[in-house]
């Protein structure tokens, strides 16, 4: 077990608390006294000294008129400096004037924010004006990644003060400490306890050899039956090739990393020739001795082959429920489609649309809402059947319903089949002049696309007429709303059919 390794060791544990405390006080005496040097501050005034000289090399040039001599200082300074990222020369209006190095890239500091530790900004100063700033940006002080520190010399000092101080405490420590013997984690006087247990039970020591196992140990699985006493728990082929290839995922390393049990993992072993499934719930707990050390585990393992299987049976007939509501689901919309729907056209049917349009009233007459009824009728429907037989009739009627069903709103607006070949369609928070509109663009799609449905007469011309009304204070209820758009309609077919026309206004005008 993994107490056993020299990482989890008594001995080793103490080193390294003992190396932290020498650390620790190192860091308190630092804090104390200042014995490590303090590096940011030292860049810090390094980095404003770099910066004043250049700004007093660059006034200088900017007072002898020499200018040109700018861009060239910049660069040697570049060059010299491994400190330096960039560096500019930015007059007073923001334009820059001469840069060395991709200054774009590594200055990041606004116009009015002080200077940092990786952006120096100096003033430049022409007679008692400024003229500008000199702009320096600085690699970063300190390393900014992993590999970067392990490379500076103060950690390394630390990383070798503090694995050679753990190794020399552990080899003095490991030879004062004395070790309980393993075998004395089971007392003799419990094991006949263990035979009484109804789970099957299995007690490691700290290397993870079996040191006892009861009576129902060998009832778990077939090859169980010979007694595993002494050796090692990876000897037990037929429970290892249950647990899987990771090692530290094993119940009882767990349980010697954490200290805390383990409780139910499911386990599946394969028994006899034939391949057969055992399911068990596998335990471990910790053997603590007086010292809170893990000296031991006791693994404990419920074999729920006939639970799985009931509780799979269960499963099934919960899944053949599901199955049968989701048939009757389907078959209630079904029921609800041929109950609410026009079986020629899929419009509403005039018994449910009755029961829908009155909430719809009721509800806009008490908001003050808008709400808009339009009334259809195929122009010349019955020419369709008297010429071409009641099926292109039939075809012209699912035609033009399809039309209508598409120019509206699907989820707010009502479309219902009222009557042979007339439709009516209730708009929902709608003015007058605005189902006018829904009308016109239904009208044109009946006359432009209707007819392409019917390929058995090509050249066919459908088109419909509209009556549009809106709900008013003076209309009662839905009845009459209607009325007013069946009106509105027989005044657009008797103003010569396929156009909208509104209640209460001059016939419409023909498209």
């Amino acid at each position: 077990m993994m107490s056993g390794r020299p990482l989890f060791s008594p001995a080793l544990r103490l080193a390294l608390g003992v190396v932290s405390l020498l650390l620790s006080l190192m860091l308190l005496v630092d804090m104390a006294i200042g014995v490590i040097p303090d590096r940011q501050k030292s860049a810090v005034e390094l980095r404003q000294h770099i910066a004043e000289t250049l700004a007093v090399q660059i006034t200088a040039l900017l007072h002898s008129d020499q200018q040109t001599l700018i861009s060239s200082t910049l660069d040697k300074v570049l060059r010299r400096s491994d400190e330096l990222d960039s560096v500019a020369v930015r007059r007073d209006d923001g334009l820059i004037v001469s840069r060395a190095g991709d200054h774009a890239r590594h200055w990041h500091l606004s116009a009015d924010a002080p200077s940092n530790l990786r952006n120096v900004r100096v003033p430049l100063l022409a007679g008692q004006h400024e003229w500008g700033n000199v702009e320096l940006s600085f690699r970063p002080a300190f390393p900014e990644s992993v590999v970067g520190w392990l490379d500076d010399p103060l950690v390394k000092g630390i990383v070798a003060f503090a694995c050679g101080g753990s190794l020399l405490a552990y080899l003095y420590l490991r030879r004062a400490l004395q070790y309980l013997d393993p075998g004395s984690v089971i007392p003799q006087r419990v094991r006949a306890a263990f035979d009484t247990l109804g789970e099957a039970v299995m007690v490691l020591d700290n290397e993870d050899r079996v040191l006892l196992v009861n009576r129902a140990f060998a009832k778990i699985h077939p090859q169980a039956s010979v007694d595993p006493t002494g050796k090692p728990v990876a000897a037990l082929k037929w429970l290892m090739s249950g647990m899987g290839d990771d090692g530290e995922a094993y119940p009882w390393r767990e349980v010697a990393r954490t200290h805390e049990p383990v409780r139910e993992q499911p386990v599946e072993l394969l028994a006899g020739e034939a391949g057969q499934l055992t399911r068990i719930l596998l335990s471990a707990a910790p053997i603590l001795d007086g010292g809170n050390r893990v000296r031991g585990c006791i693994v404990s393992m419920a074999d729920v082959t006939a639970l799985h299987m009931i509780n799979s049976q269960l499963l099934d007939t919960v899944h053949e429920l599901d199955q049968s509501n989701e048939l009757i689901r389907v078959q209630n919309e079904e029921l609800v489609r041929l109950a609410t729907r026009d079986p020629l056209t899929g419009c509403l049917n005039r018994r449910a649309f009755f029961e829908r349009v009155s909430e719809l009233v009721e509800a806009a007459a008490r908001d003050g809402a808008h709400l808009s009824c339009i009334m259809s009728d195929v122009d010349f429907f019955k020419r369709f059947n008297d010429d071409y037989g009641h099926a292109i009739g039939d075809q012209v009627l699912q035609a033009v319903a399809a039309a209508l069903g598409r120019g509206v709103r699907t989820d707010e607006d009502l479309v219902c089949r009222y009557g042979g070949e007339e439709f009516c369609i209730i708009l929902p928070g709608l003015s007058a002049a605005r189902a006018a509109e829904v009308a016109e663009r239904l009208r044109a799609s009946i006359e432009r696309d209707a007819a392409s449905g019917i390929r058995s007469h090509p050249g066919l011309r459908i088109t419909s007429s509209f009556g549009v009304a809106e709900l008013r204070a003076d209309v009662a209820d839905e009845n009459q709303l209607i009325a007013l758009a069946d009106a509105a309609l027989y005044e657009a077919k008797r103003a010569g059919r396929n156009r909208v026309q509104c209640a209460g206004q001059d016939s419409g005008v023909a498209a």
